[in-house]
């Protein structure tokens, strides 16, 4: 009996660890998005990517050198994995920062909110994880959130709603084929080779698109650089540490993040409808944080080779 409590508790506590990581990932990259669509008012999305990522290969390849393992932490396996994962993640960095400048911030962020209903439901035959029938509930109860969000019929559902949309898909395939490489790789591998493709099929554009930046903006792209590849590292971490279908849910706090710095820089005011729908976001991810730390037996979790 003591034995199977301690094991409950230390599986409550990967499970909590994984949740907190992922809250604390999904800030910087909002943060990131609010520096996205600030400068893509005056820059091309290929240049944006670029620096994203060129800044996000060199934080790891800088990491990687200092750390125990050295360059053996950045040892790839499943090379079409890692293909995939970067297409998908050229995707949804080109479809959302593109909807960014058509959409205020909180909007993008509702409409792009479909993806743990993505993840979740895609956990399923592609991870092979089990979904039970609470968890389904709140990810439902949040989706009626973003539906509250984004009114139906309204301005909103332009056709340049369906950038997001599309950013969400490419979005939930990322994470979920970063679930299945954690199984294989370290973190910084799994960070570092996608951020080198994207960076060179943004060098491609360059030669047509290239604007050369002030230094106020040399030092925002550096920073987005840096502080989104912070946050994808923590996500990536927290969907080590817990099934995708557990930390899909939590995607929903950057919407608050979204109304707070939509409203700090452009000063767009979310109404009523926006702050109903993220307490509804909100409340169905905290239950899920509730039950998945309190009652959720031990998980089969690859071990930590970060």
């Amino acid at each position: 009996m003591g034995s199977a409590m301690t094991q409950l508790t230390a599986s409550g506590s990967r499970v909590g660890a994984g949740i907190a990581c992922a809250l604390t990932g999904l800030f910087g990259m909002s943060v990131m998005d609010a520096c996205a669509k600030f400068l893509g008012e005056g820059y091309a999305i290929s240049q944006i990517i670029l620096f994203r990522n060129a800044v996000g290969a060199l934080v790891v390849l800088l990491f990687v050198l200092v750390s125990d393992r050295g360059l053996r932490r950045l040892r790839p396996r499943r090379f079409g994995l890692l293909a995939m994962r970067t297409i998908f993640s050229l995707a949804a960095g080109f479809l959302f920062f593109t909807g960014l400048r058509y959409l205020p911030l909180a909007d993008a962020f509702a409409i792009a909110f479909t993806a743990p209903l993505f993840i979740t439901a895609l956990s399923v035959p592609l991870l092979k994880e089990q979904v039970g029938a609470r968890r389904w509930g709140a990810v439902f109860i949040g989706f009626i959130g973003v539906l509250i969000v984004i009114q139906p019929g309204t301005s909103s559902f332009r056709l340049e709603a369906l950038l997001p949309l599309g950013a969400a898909l490419s979005y939930a395939l990322t994470m979920l084929v970063s679930r299945r490489l954690t199984w294989e790789m370290s973190t910084s591998a799994i960070m570092f080779w996608p951020s080198l493709g994207a960076t060179f099929a943004a060098l491609l554009f360059m030669p047509l698109q290239w604007q050369t930046p002030s230094p106020t903006d040399l030092g925002i792209f550096l920073f987005m650089g840096l502080i989104g590849t912070l946050g994808m590292t923590l996500i990536i971490q927290g969907y080590r540490f817990a099934p995708a279908s557990v930390i899909a849910p939590f995607d929903y706090s950057a919407l608050l993040w979204a109304i707070i710095l939509g409203w700090l820089i452009w000063g767009d005011l979310p109404g009523p409808e926006t702050w109903l729908g993220s307490s509804v976001l909100i409340m169905s991810g905290l239950y899920i944080l509730h039950r998945e730390t309190s009652l959720r037996k031990k998980p089969e979790l690859p071990k930590d080779n970060a």
